[in-house]
């Protein structure tokens, strides 16, 4: 209520900037400089890039895609990639997070609209804890990354000399953001990690560093604390407890479905066919990396990978997708209704219902936006033999990567024409910023005397 009342304050001072639209309009801004860098002479090996293209990658890597129309080592040149990593690395804090943070750094006063364009960057409830929570959300993520780095390193500078440092460190920095983008173009382009698909120390790091970044920085705030307060949020408990069951349980219906694939797992040993099932299950949540052909698998296996990047990642971290606890608030919802409960419950908790049609606005304006994007690469993408219908789960999977800023691709994105890129664009970007938001944002000024109107109860019949 506090945070709704700060918000409203906001708005009446500001106009129509609310802080969605801020943000918003960061991630734009940030879009079409990265647009601009990409398309110098400079950013690529051959010199030049179609604006469209330049346009999806840096949309890809500001919203931490990891979708591509080139294979990133072949066709950026260093300074490209680093460009590249750059975005990956704003889109993945957020560019109102990263001032935020620059001006606390040099003892600048945060003012009170940046307080709570902050505040909302970082999905933080309370403004009053905003700055504490800016420093820890830096300390988490650099410190992450170089951690990340150095592991990597280990097993990267042995095998590739010094090429192997940035290496390291953009895979690392790509992996925490939740990215996907590569630079192992050299050994193969497109091969994304099945060059390293029967190593565990390679694909463990990635894994643990795609799992930390989607967690959200509100529940390392709370695992932080966790020693004073001897208890965990609610949030942090679901998270948690979601996040481990989607993981085992995705890895245990891909293993299945996959076991004896000769396209994926079948020529793999025991061990390696277990670790590419948990690793393809991570990378779903929002990561994009692979260590398998994504084209080779099984339509029931694409349809479970859907699923699970639609799911995403935890509110408030790196990652996309409509979120665990809205899933969870979604499927709790449906079976108080099932108990004949008002209000759904956890943990002998009620679940306000703002949270409630927060949700359920989120799931169906995701799904309207999958299916939207779906039908217009069906419809741009060339099929034999004439069926449109042929590719649609090939469509749908790769919708669903775009929407939930994952970056698993089955070919689809290479086929598609210039506007459908652009298309897919928007997508990478309503899903990185969250549907509601990118409406919010979209929307006109909401007039605050409508919201006290009595109105008369509408009474429909439904089911």
């Amino acid at each position: 209520m506090k945070k709704n009342h700060l918000r409203r304050a906001f708005v009446r001072r500001s106009g129509h900037l609310s802080p969605t639209r801020v943000i918003v309009a960061s991630f734009c801004l940030v879009i079409l400089t990265g647009t601009l860098l990409l398309m110098l002479p400079i950013s690529t090996r051959d010199g030049q890039i179609a604006a469209v293209d330049a346009l999806f990658t840096a949309t890809s890597a500001t919203c931490v895609t990891g979708l591509i129309v080139y294979d990133t080592f072949s066709k950026f040149t260093v300074f490209g990639q680093a460009v590249i990593l750059l975005l990956i690395q704003i889109g993945g804090l957020g560019l109102v997070t990263l001032t935020a943070f620059f001006n606390l750094a040099l003892r600048k006063k945060l003012g009170f609209k940046r307080m709570m364009l902050a505040s909302e960057s970082i999905s933080l409830d309370e403004a009053a804890g905003t700055k504490k929570m800016l420093y820890l959300v830096m300390q988490i993520s650099f410190g992450f990354e170089l951690i990340g780095a150095i592991a990597l390193a280990a097993a990267f500078v042995p095998r590739f000399g010094a090429k192997g440092i940035w290496m390291s460190v953009f895979t690392a920095v790509s992996a925490f953001c939740n990215a996907g983008f590569d630079i192992f173009g050299f050994l193969g382009q497109y091969g994304s990690l099945t060059f390293f698909a029967n190593s565990w120390y390679i694909l463990t790091i990635v894994a643990l560093l795609i799992i930390c970044g989607g967690l959200g920085f509100i529940v390392w705030q709370d695992l932080f604390a966790f020693r004073q307060r001897k208890k965990l949020m609610l949030h942090t408990k679901l998270v948690l407890v979601v996040t481990a069951t989607l993981i085992l349980g995705g890895a245990a219906a891909i293993g299945a479905m996959e076991w004896n694939n000769p396209d994926t797992m079948g020529g793999m040993s025991v061990s390696g066919r277990i670790l590419s099932s948990l690793f393809q299950s991570v990378t779903c949540r929002t990561a994009g990396f692979n260590s398998i052909d994504q084209a080779g698998m099984h339509t029931l296996t694409k349809l479970v990978c859907t699923m699970l990047m639609f799911i995403g990642a935890a509110p408030g971290g790196t990652g996309g997708g409509v979120k665990v606890s809205t899933f969870t608030i979604i499927l709790l919802t449906v079976a108080g209704v099932l108990r004949g409960r008002e209000d759904p419950m956890l943990r002998e908790r009620r679940i306000d219902k703002k949270t409630v049609y927060r949700a359920l606005a989120i799931v169906t304006l995701g799904l309207g936006v999958l299916i939207f994007t779906t039908l217009c690469m069906v419809f741009d993408t060339p099929v034999p033999g004439g069926r449109i219908d042929d590719n649609l789960v090939d469509c749908l999977f790769e919708a669903a990567s775009a929407f939930g800023t994952v970056g698993l691709s089955v070919g689809v994105t290479a086929q598609l024409g210039g506007l459908v890129k652009v298309i897919t664009s928007l997508t990478m970007l309503i899903g990185r910023v969250g549907p509601v938001s990118m409406g919010i944002s979209l929307a006109a000024r909401t007039n605050e005397l409508s919201r006290r109107e009595v109105l008369p109860e509408a009474r429909i019949v439904v089911g």
